[in-house]
């Protein structure tokens, strides 16, 4: 059941201001401005919501500074970055509502030579631990998972419904790991010889750093020897492809259905948005952002936002797309120009 927080509680959570107060609704969950309770907390993260603010029925609402006004019987509350601080609050109620009852399920399958205590790991039904695997302290393995023989899961991991760890991985603290995610599939490998793709064996392992998430059903290829790694807090979301021996830095963000090939390095803080892709054995660099849909062949700089196919520089890439539109006037043009001359040519 969720835990109860009062107004200055709020303020004081999240480093706020109360800027307008004196109600005395207790704050049991949260929810978006335009569906909030009597007892939600809500926010306001982007101007484009300033409407569904003023008609809000939540019972406090996590404004920018310099906002004093509001709907009636709402309070609010003044921070420097009202979604940072959003975070704080659906942390505490999501962490009030999970039952964390260390155990191991019945139906569950561990190895006796794994290493965890069950006194501090929750193991669920279905689930597989299988020969020399170690699991942190508070961690918690979902229903049908597989942790493979002699993978590391370091403390309060989360690996959620059929998720897998294949051998040998080794994942940090605070891992976790959406629905359907694989860690440690094998890379994608062949060789051509005799009129048939002969599979190259993969090795090596995934390392992934502290405080990584991995979104449902993104797979992430084990090295064809050495490590395939992920870096310290890197965000990863749904149905992404990192091929084996990528290095990925810390604290980047992958995007939805994004590729990445085979031996292609990220550095730090790298961005890349929605069905982007990268060729092979290439380097990225240092706080670049890739747009969507944008298709890496070479190495890219840091520092620089990159968009188009092959990537380009942002600017130069707008240029590009600005002529193409003219393309049809320009082609017109021309025409006209041909029959003006043919004409005059008679």
């Amino acid at each position: 059941m969720a835990i109860a927080l009062t107004l200055s509680e709020l303020a004081q959570w999240i480093d706020g201001d109360i800027v307008r107060g004196g109600f005395d609704a207790s704050l049991t969950g949260m929810a978006a401005l335009d569906m909030a309770g009597p007892h939600d907390v809500s926010f306001l993260g982007n101007e484009k919501y300033h409407a569904q603010f003023l008609e809000t029925h939540a019972a406090a609402v996590i404004v920018p500074r310099g906002i004093t006004d509001g709907p009636p019987n709402t309070a609010l509350v003044a921070v420097d970055n009202p979604t940072l601080a959003f975070s704080v609050v659906v942390r505490h109620f999501a962490a009030s509502n999970r039952n964390f009852t260390p155990s191991i399920h019945p139906q569950a399958s561990v190895d006796p030579s794994a290493v965890l205590d069950p006194e501090k790991v929750l193991v669920h039904a279905g689930a597989v631990v299988m020969a020399g695997a170690s699991i942190g302290d508070g961690s918690e393995i979902g229903p049908n998972s597989v942790i493979g023989a002699d993978a590391t899961l370091g403390k309060d991991c989360h690996i959620m419904a059929n998720a897998t760890v294949r051998e040998r991985c080794v994942l940090g603290d605070r891992v976790i790991l959406q629905p359907g995610a694989v860690i440690g599939s094998d890379g994608y490998g062949y060789e051509f010889s005799g009129g048939r793709h002969i599979k190259i064996e993969q090795v090596g392992i995934v390392e992934i750093g502290d405080d990584v998430e991995i979104g449902a059903n993104t797979t992430i290829d084990r090295a064809r020897f050495g490590k395939t790694i992920i870096g310290e807090g890197t965000k990863i979301d749904n149905l992404v492809q990192i091929g084996h021996n990528v290095v990925i830095g810390k604290h980047c963000l992958i995007v939805a259905l994004c590729g990445i090939s085979g031996s292609t390095r990220l550095g730090d803080y790298v961005t890349m948005a929605g069905q982007a892709g990268t060729a092979g054995h290439l380097t990225i660099g240092d706080k670049a952002t890739i747009t969507g849909r944008t298709g890496i062949t070479t190495d890219l700089p840091g520092g620089e936002i990159y968009a188009g196919y092959p990537a380009k520089p942002f600017r130069e890439e707008m240029k590009v797309r600005a002529h193409v539109r003219r393309l049809p006037k320009l082609i017109e043009r021309v025409k006209a120009l041909e029959a003006a001359l043919q004409a005059k040519s008679c």
